[in-house]
């Protein structure tokens, strides 16, 4: 469990980036954290493995808090994955990179290995194990990094835009990864823009505005509020938008869907069959 006990946080102690930010996340949970540039997203999630520590207020990871505990303690629990991945990496090979983590935490060659590769296949990366992560693209990169934390295997995986330079079927095999750890009881938090992931995959969406949270809860509901679109920058999930329009000839459809299996249902109904 994650707790944010109003929380402060400034750059230089100048520029607010969290004002007061209170929320919990409970073990297991799937969120999507969503909201403009300079929302305070990102600092929100390095606040979760001690990459920043509050000016005011507490932050609290599983019943300690974070101020009691360094970053490589903290990074055992909450692993996290950067936007930009050279930020990240620093090795001449890929099987390098994951294997780094691995040993500094105690594995033996041996368990560092099977991890590694396993972890590799997972990710469609184990044919560029012996390849520098500098030579490759950067949707290739943002893999590499993913792979180098998930193979630590920690209770909590935030990941700041991870489908940025992504095409369909790496989102997907990504989806299916977070999806499996969710299954494993493993906590999953994304940073993201990308509104149709959001609706698809995460359960909880919590919407940041300017240093504070202005909407948390369902993301079926989060998502389809208009003034939460808005104040974000986010455009209507695509259900969203086609709810809309055949609410103009179908009044019964409610303006507000999210998803395909919702409007399937509804429709159904409307026109006679089994819903």
């Amino acid at each position: 469990m994650i707790i944010f006990e109003d929380v402060h946080f400034a750059y230089d102690q100048i520029y607010p980036a969290l004002r007061g930010v209170s929320l919990q996340i409970d073990d297991g949970e799937s969120i999507a954290v969503m909201g403009t540039n300079g929302a305070g997203k990102t600092t929100l999630i390095k606040h979760m493995n001690g990459l920043l520590r509050p000016d005011q207020g507490r932050v609290i990871v599983n019943g300690v808090d974070a101020r009691e505990k360094s970053v490589a303690e903290l990074s055992r629990t909450v692993g996290l994955v950067w936007q930009n991945p050279d930020h990240q990496l620093f090795l001449d090979t890929v099987e390098k990179e994951i294997m780094f983590g691995l040993r500094n935490l105690g594995y033996t060659a041996d368990e560092a290995e099977e991890r590694c590769h396993r972890t590799l296949t997972q990710l469609g990366l184990e044919h560029l194990a012996e390849r520098s992560p500098f030579a490759l693209s950067g949707g290739e990169r943002k893999r590499v990094a993913l792979a180098s934390v998930l193979a630590t295997e920690p209770d909590v995986l935030a990941l700041d835009e991870p489908t940025i330079g992504q095409d369909a079927g790496q989102k997907e095999r990504l989806a299916k990864m977070l999806r499996e750890m969710n299954y494993e009881g493993k906590t999953v938090i994304v940073v993201t823009h990308d509104i149709e992931f959001a609706v698809d995959h995460f359960s909880r969406t919590i919407a940041m505005a300017a240093g504070i949270i202005i909407a948390d809860g369902p993301t079926h509901d989060v998502l389809s509020n208009d003034l939460v679109l808005e104040a974000c920058s986010l455009t209507p999930p695509q259900m969203t938008v086609t709810a809309r329009a055949l609410h103009q000839v179908f009044p019964e459809i409610p303006q507000r869907l999210t998803h395909l299996d919702e409007l399937e249902d509804i429709i159904l109904k409307i026109v006679g069959g089994e819903g």
